[in-house]
């Protein structure tokens, strides 16, 4: 079977559908949240959309209460757990910094398209909707059910899926389209801690210089792209030190005086929380400069240090401690995603990616015992336990060959800080979209898909499917 060549045939309408879904702005949105939309209009619109476009090709569809639905192919009426899943998410991180374009307005430049999910997941989604309705319209015999699940909260809790779980059968065999190729058999784990800061009752202010508000970055997986300080700082030369300050480290800042009050804003390089050695972070670079300039009142002065000293470009923990890291899924990396200071209180929220082996109870409690000494106190928790699956298993040699066979590349496995749906089957891992040597774009303005490896993508999806689909091992 040319897979390629059944792509090919359906090309405009790949674009087409694919462009109305990245026109919804399918953004987690609580505030316009019901019973029958939990996650918002936008990501409620984007999942009838794609129902919609299952009922129209004639595939079995269901609504799970809003929060998720599926496309499924096959009348395999028994042992509903025996389905292949393909679980793809519809919702994206909002569309911050400096875009070429409307993010919500998909175009085709250079062969790219390019728009919020474009990578991220919907064009993953639609990749694998159309490799599944080209396996339907050849009517080819399949063994087991193909379900392609559409979540809706992976970004921000993955709640859509821990829903699903409690109301359909999960699946044993899957993969999720939301990473890179070849594939990614282990998922490191996560440890999300928020942290609260107070100025120290032993230590008085001098001096004149004090921060009056700091703020940097709006989610704690994504390296944040800018950040923003009032200061009262009479006795320096801020603008001077800043204008040098932006040379030395190339980047982008400006200052604004307002009576006695100076506003500085510098501008970063967002990037995935996964791989935060691949952004520049602003807030901890503003935090460096504050610090080092003496720009603060003497009781906030642990606060920069802690930010503009330990964090600052140590992206794998070492000077927290946690500097673990294993054969199956490398180092450990720190983001500090969101910070926050008013009135001598403020907050810091780091979003910790985990290798397989890491000791999670003995991680928590070097941070807790490091972040005393800046007056920090950790406020809450949230974990993710890492995902592996074994090398030998029959899921990971069929999607091998897929990949293989369709591009002539060796399969190889790898390993992710990113948390994907895979961690929900038991048998799961990511598998695509993003080929070798390609820049991933996820989370970043400007965000793209290839056209030529959109489509390549969905023979690979397809061969992969009927693969699947034939599969005849269960454990």
């Amino acid at each position: 079977m040319d897979w390629y060549k059944e792509v090919l045939k359906v090309k405009e309408n790949i674009i087409k559908d694919l462009f109305g879904l990245m026109k919804i702005k399918s953004i987690k949105d609580l505030k316009s949240s019901s019973k029958q939309k939990p996650m918002g209009e936008g990501i409620a619109e984007a999942l009838d959309y794609m129902l919609s476009l299952a009922e129209r090709d004639g595939f079995t569809v269901k609504n799970i209460d809003g929060y998720a639905g599926y496309a499924e192919l096959g009348n395999k009426q028994n042992n509903e757990d025996l389905y292949a899943g393909i679980l793809c998410h519809l919702d994206v991180v909002p569309a911050t910094g400096e875009w070429e374009s409307d993010p919500f307005s998909p175009v085709i430049k250079n062969d790219r398209i390019f728009g919020r999910g474009a990578i991220d997941d919907k064009g993953p989604t639609i990749a694998v909707y159309y490799a599944l309705k080209i396996l339907k319209e050849l009517d080819l015999p399949i063994k087991r059910n193909i379900r392609i699940i559409f979540g809706t909260d992976e970004e921000s809790g993955m709640r859509c899926m821990k829903y699903y779980n409690q109301t359909e059968p999960m699946p044993e065999i899957g993969f999720a389209p939301d990473a890179v190729f070849p594939i990614i058999h282990a998922e490191k784990g996560q440890i999300n801690a928020k942290l609260t800061f107070k100025e120290s009752k032993t230590k008085k202010n001098t001096g004149l210089n004090k921060v009056v508000k700091f703020v940097s970055g709006n989610k704690g997986n994504m390296v944040p792209e800018k950040a923003m300080a009032i200061v009262f700082a009479p006795d320096t030369d801020i603008e001077k030190k800043f204008d040098e300050f932006c040379k030395r480290k190339q980047l982008d800042g400006k200052v604004t005086t307002n009576g006695e009050e100076v506003e500085i804003i510098l501008y970063g390089k967002s990037a995935h929380g996964m791989n935060p050695s691949e952004g520049i972070n602003a807030g901890l670079t503003l935090a460096s400069f504050l610090h080092k300039e003496g720009i603060m009142a003497t009781n906030q002065k642990a606060y920069f240090e802690f930010l503009g000293v330990v964090l600052y470009n140590d992206h794998d923990g070492e000077q927290l401690g946690i500097n673990f890291e294993d054969d199956y899924s490398g180092k450990l990396t720190v983001n500090p995603g969101v910070m926050e200071l008013e009135n001598n209180e403020g907050s810091l929220q780091l979003n910790i990616r985990c290798p397989v082996n890491t000791p999670y109870f003995r991680t928590i409690e070097i941070i807790e015992e490091k972040i005393k000494d800046y007056f920090f106190s950790l406020e809450s928790v949230r974990e993710k336990k890492p995902h592996f699956v074994n090398s030998n298993e029959p899921l990971i040699k069929v999607l091998q060959e897929a990949y293989q066979d369709e591009t002539g590349l060796e399969p190889s496995l790898l390993s992710t800080g990113g948390a994907t749906y895979a961690r929900f089957i038991k048998r799961g891992v990511a598998f695509g979209a993003v080929f070798p040597g390609k820049k991933m774009t996820a989370h970043q303005a400007n965000e793209y898909i290839e056209m030529e490896d959109l489509l390549k993508a969905t023979a690979i999806y397809a061969r992969a499917i009927y693969g699947l689909a034939n599969m005849e091992e269960r454990e």
